[in-house]
């Protein structure tokens, strides 16, 4: 199997991850929802933008990560493959857990009280892992939180799965239904995921509810391992990348007018008075209804992002492999200093508009410094942040540079 690099996955990647920092960013303004740390300067009315994301972004990144390992074409070195995933995966999962993390457990106990100042102190307590007080922090009854790293172990968990059932993927049977469904009629290649995903929705997220913990996730789970599983099937499908290219404007308009019609329902629950005729439907319909919207939406906004992707990102882009290395150490970084900087700068009262943006701009810059000048340049450190040994990326470098000097001599003689 010849491994193949998609400019657009990578692309749509750094992309992702960018949108992450914006997020979780926001997370800390958005009225009413909970997050580590508030800031005095919230507002309700960035639930809708953040519903408009939320939804598809987490559902992206598993895609993209399912479809990253199908054309890296695996198949022939399984076991190598699932220990080089788990060194890769599972180290930085730990060293975040206590190096990088615990300043976002303590900051979210002292701003809420339930902690005292002093995070050397904090620090040597915490990496005892024992049980904290109750609310002390996100995690409090574990002892030690991953809390924005948990995207890796449940990464690690389906990467592992698939590569135990590679074997069977690969059939060619399982082949041919999958080139069959990228034909499929467009009802077909949009409702049978969004059925899928609407079934999660109804019958599992209401008995497990999204929690990030890992242990009993089952809602979680299945959707993010159905998308992971997808995007490994339809990857190195031809038909696929050619019908989601000329499908998507199509799929961009049913993408907007299903979030229109799931905001649209939240927003009538919230106006319509109570003697309203709305209120004879029984409620499960509109329930139905709207969680349809959602699923919808979910799906074709991910057609539609890989089809645009395709179509505008698929080239070579001079900042594509800097940024692409980047992502992994600013994953990890971003939500640290994001908790960080809101701690620090909420007392100063700086204002509704002054604080968010020296947030966001100190956690890039933050990233940035951290990543450039550390991160990258130092040998033992690399690994912790997800990256290659610096002799591993020499030895692959030399080998590319012989294989183009082989491909010239060969042109040469002919």
């Amino acid at each position: 199997m010849i491994r193949t690099r998609r400019h657009d996955i990578d692309a749509l990647r750094v992309f992702a991850f960018a949108l992450l920092i914006l997020y979780h960013t926001a997370m800390a303004y958005v009225g009413d929802w909970d997050f580590h740390i508030k800031s005095a300067y919230t507002a309700d009315w960035l639930q809708w933008p953040m519903i408009f994301v939320n939804r598809w972004r987490m559902c992206l990144l598993f895609l993209i990560s399912g479809a990253a390992i199908a054309l890296a074409a695996p198949e022939g070195r399984l076991l190598r493959f699932a220990r080089e995933r788990t060194w890769r995966l599972m180290l930085p999962l730990i060293f975040g857990m206590f190096v990088v993390v615990p300043v976002q457990p303590y900051c979210e106990g002292v701003a809420s009280g339930h902690l005292t100042p002093g995070f050397f102190p904090f620090l040597l307590s915490y990496w005892h892992v024992h049980p904290w007080p109750k609310d002390s922090f996100t995690g409090w009854q574990y002892g030690i939180t991953w809390n924005h790293l948990w995207y890796l172990p449940y990464l690690w968990t389906y990467t592992l799965g698939l590569v135990v059932l590679m074997p069977l993927l690969g059939h060619g049977r399982v082949r041919a239904a999958v080139a069959a469904f990228c034909r499929a009629p467009v009802w077909l290649l949009v409702g049978a995921p969004t059925a899928l995903l609407l079934f999660y929705i109804l019958y599992l997220a209401p008995m497990f509810p999204g929690t990030n913990a890992y242990v009993g996730d089952w809602y979680q789970h299945a959707k993010y391992a159905s998308v992971f599983l997808g995007g490994y099937l339809l990857a190195r499908e031809a038909g696929f990348w050619s019908r989601v290219a000329a499908l998507r404007r199509t799929t961009l308009g049913i993408a907007l007018a299903s979030i229109g019609l799931y905001l649209g329902l939240r927003l009538a629950g919230q106006l319509i008075a109570s003697d309203s005729w709305v209120y004879r439907v029984p409620e499960p319909c509109w329930t139905v209804l709207s969680q349809a919207a959602q699923s919808l939406y979910l799906w074709t906004a991910l057609l539609a992002i890989l089809g645009w992707g395709k179509v505008v990102l698929d080239r070579p882009f001079s900042w594509l492999p800097y940024c692409t290395e980047a992502v992994y150490p600013w994953y990890m970084l971003h939500q640290s200093l994001i908790i960080l900087l809101v701690f620090w700068l909420k007392p100063m009262a700086l204002g509704p508009w002054l604080e968010p943006a020296l947030v966001l701009g100190g956690t890039i810059a933050g990233c940035y410094v951290l990543h450039e000048f550390v991160i990258r340049r130092v040998g033992f450190i690399r690994p912790l942040f997800g990256l290659k040994m610096l002799r591993k990326i020499e030895a692959e470098d030399d080998a590319a540079k012989a294989s183009r000097n082989s491909c010239a001599a060969a042109g040469e003689r002919v």
